[in-house]
This record gives C-alpha cells, sequence and structure tokens, in this order.
C-alpha cells in the first residue's frame, strides 16, 4: 500500500535564507503525489531542536553530520549532555469522523506556517564533539498504516549585534621576550599590537596595527591567526578544540631592525557565529599576532573576538560609544524643568547709566545722520547702542488672536 503514495516531501519557501530566528515564522508546505486516492487520519507537523555533546575517555569523537549525535545512544559516551531548545506541534489536516479524509489523485500541497519563540534559541552548529540542530518533521497518518514522515533540518541563527558597546571599543596589549638565556642570551623581541574593536561580521577585513622590533640576533617572521574555540561541557567535566580558521603572514623582521603595521587587514571566513548562550556548549573566537622566533617559544599576543550577525554601523558604534561616556564619567547635560522668564532689561542696566547713554536724537533721524556721516564716523555710534533697551513684548493669548 505504500506505493499509493508516489511522493512525501517537506519544502520552505525561504530555502535560499541564511536561517530564521527567534519571532520569525517558518513557512512553507507539504507535497504529497498519490496514485490512487487514500484515506488519511492526519497530516501534523512537529518541530524539535536540542543540543548534544559527548566524549569518550577524552578520546575525539568526529561528528559526521548533523543527526550522527542523535542517532548515538548517550549510554555509550562517559561523558554526554543534552539541552531541548524547542518542541512545537500543529495540526494541518485531521479527519472529523472514524471514516477518515479522502485525498484524491495526484498532487496535493498543504501549506503550514509556524511562528517560533521569541526567546532566544541556539544557533545551528555542528562541531568535533557536539552539534545543535533543528528538525521539522511531517507526519501522515492513515487508517491501518503504519505512519509515514519527512524530515528536514531547520537552519537557526541567533544575532548576536556587533555594534554593542563593549565590542565598538578599541583593545590593545603588548608582550616582549628575551630569545636566549645567561650568556647565550641575543637581546629581546617586543611586540605591541591594538585593533579598532572586537566584534565583526563574515567578510569583514580587520585591520591590524602593530609594532615588532627585533633586538635579538635571529631573524623572526610575524603572522595573524584567527582562532576558532569550541568549548564542550557534560557530567561536570569540560573540553575544548582549538583551531585556525584563518591566517595571513607578514614579512620577515631581520636582527636589529623593527617593522610598523599601520592596518594590516585580515579577512573573516564565512564561519559560524559566536555562540555564548549555552550551557553545554559555546563558540568562542580569538585573534593572535604571533612572532615566530627559530629556536625558541613564540611571542604572541591575542584578544577575544565576537563574530556577529548585524552588520556594522559605525555611526550607530560611536553614538553608543558617546552615551557609554555619559553614564561612566560625564555629568549629564539636562534642561530645567520650568523655562526661566526673561530677565528684566533694568535689572541689568542702572537707570543712571541708560540716561548717560541715551540717545539725543530719535532713531529715524540717527539713521539720516548716519547715511551724510562718513563711514569712519559711523563707529563711534556702536557704544551708544549698547545699552539700548530691547523691543517691547508682550503676552497675547490664543484666543485674542483668533478675534
Amino acid at each position: 500500500m505504500a506505493d499509493k503514495v508516489k511522493m512525501l516531501g517537506l519544502f520552505f519557501d525561504n530555502d535560499q535564507g541564511k536561517g530564521y530566528s527567534s519571532g520569525e515564522v517558518v513557512s512553507g508546505h507539504i507535497l504529497i503525489d498519490l496514485s490512487v486516492p487514500i484515506q488519511i487520519t492526519a497530516i501534523r507537523l512537529h518541530v524539535t531542536g536540542c543540543a548534544r555533546v559527548g566524549w569518550i575517555d577524552g578520546s575525539q569523537i568526529r561528528t559526521l553530520g548533523a543527526f550522527s549525535l542523535v542517532s548515538t545512544p548517550s549510554s555509550l559516551f562517559q561523558c554526554a549532555e543534552e539541552r531541548e531548545y524547542l518542541c512545537l506541534s500543529k495540526t494541518l489536516l485531521e479527519a472529523t469522523d472514524n471514516d477518515g479524509l479522502m485525498l484524491e489523485e495526484g498532487r496535493h500541497e498543504i501549506p503550514f506556517e509556524l511562528e517560533l519563540p521569541q526567546r532566544h534559541l541556539v544557533s545551528s552548529f555542528t562541531g568535533k564533539h557536539g552539534s545543535v540542530c533543528y528538525l521539522v518533521k511531517a507526519v501522515l497518518q492513515r487508517p491501518n498504516h503504519h505512519d509515514q514522515h519527512v524530515c528536514r533540518e531547520l537552519p537557526i541563527i541567533s544575532h548576536v549585534d556587533v555594534n554593542s558597546p563593549e565590542l565598538v571599543c578599541p583593545v590593545s596589549e603588548n608582550n616582549e621576550k628575551m630569545v636566549g638565556r645567561w650568556i647565550f642570551a641575543s637581546g629581546p623581541v617586543s611586540l605591541k599590537v591594538n585593533i579598532e574593536r572586537t566584534g565583526y561580521n563574515n567578510g569583514e577585513l580587520v585591520p591590524i596595527y602593530a609594532e615588532i622590533e627585533n633586538c635579538s640576533s635571529r631573524l623572526v617572521m610575524p603572522k595573524v591567526v584567527i582562532y576558532q574555540i569550541q568549548t564542550y561541557k557534560a557530567k561536570g567535566k569540560t573540553i575544548s578544540c582549538k583551531q585556525v580558521v584563518a591566517s595571513v603572514r607578514g614579512n620577515h623582521v631581520p636582527s636589529g631592525c623593527s617593522v610598523t603595521w599601520n592596518g594590516k587587514t585580515l579577512k573573516i571566513p564565512p564561519v559560524s557565529p559566536s555562540i555564548l548562550n549555552s550551557d553545554i556548549l559555546r563558540v568562542e573566537y580569538s585573534l593572535a599576532v604571533i612572532v615566530q622566533i627559530p629556536g625558541a617559544k613564540k611571542l604572541k599576543v591575542e584578544f577575544p573576538v565576537v563574530i556577529g550577525t548585524t552588520p556594522y554601523n559605525d555611526f550607530a558604534s560611536r553614538s553608543l560609544s558617546m552615551i557609554s561616556g555619559f553614564s561612566t564619567g560625564w555629568l549629564p547635560l539636562t534642561l530645567p524643568d520650568t523655562p526661566e522668564a526673561p530677565p528684566n532689561y533694568a535689572d541689568v542696566v542702572p537707570q543712571e547709566e541708560f540716561e548717560q547713554h541715551r540717545p539725543p536724537v530719535s532713531p529715524s533721524q540717527q539713521s539720516e545722520e548716519l547715511e551724510r556721516q562718513p563711514a569712519s564716523q559711523t563707529f563711534s555710534y556702536i557704544h551708544e547702542f549698547r545699552f539700548r533697551p530691547p523691543p517691547l513684548y508682550s503676552e497675547v493669548s490664543i484666543s485674542s488672536l483668533s478675534t
């Protein structure tokens, strides 16, 4: 009887999208292609999501896909942990009586819409010792038949704003290493690095400013590296793995020379955004400037960075920095609750001084006289106008204006 259902498919409307986030609506349709008419009991939709981590005796379990840990019993792991993040169900079609609901021969498209919860979800991820996976499952129920179903992975992305105040501030650090020991010491190698911010997106160019001074007798070589650090927690134990996701090399620095980087760039590769909201699985990144020294341990300066999902806004970030400056140390600039009335002119200029500088002629006569005077003598009248009162003003009610 299974061949009566030629096809059971599950399709999303935005298959080309980068993923869904909290509060968004997942829409699509279920496609059923029938060779003959059949009766169905119901068509249901289930959405689940969870994180699973696990390892055995510290050995590495390679995750072969998004569902590799789903099918592995937790009892096989010495350290294993699981967290459920999403569980939703919706009935799309359901028979109202015991006879079932008849579907005719041919193709049937059953549309669906499912709203994700507003709470923050953990981004989909597949790592070395665990994964975060979300599944959409469509179930076709028929009388006297086993349920038929189809599953698809639902990509979820938890947005990380790189314009947060703590991610837009510049950071700097320096380090120094003495090459050799005692009488064999050849001199120090010093490194000073600063970056403009610690929040970036995929595809961005990170400008790096550095000063490398080589006072040793060896030829050293600097490079910039971005690491991805995966951290897994289970049964009170923690395991981490660190891998290079991007790097760029600089030119060799000879003995007795120094090099300055005025914005050497390293491009952020297409990697998973930082995962910081899970208690059993974290994905973090760091940027390191490393000076490789032959015959000695490398000299390194390392900064934690965050890979986000929202575009960087330079104007908004500068505004946030200014706001944070107000909140941390600047005095707030506030207006008084009630505006003060204009001052009385008599309180500003004494009457005796005003009478002393009162012009002897009327304003119309003054203008005629100014026109007759040379330009060099015009400035003599400025002193007379210094203490002239402003034009009289009065408050007029709206009612009187309307009449």
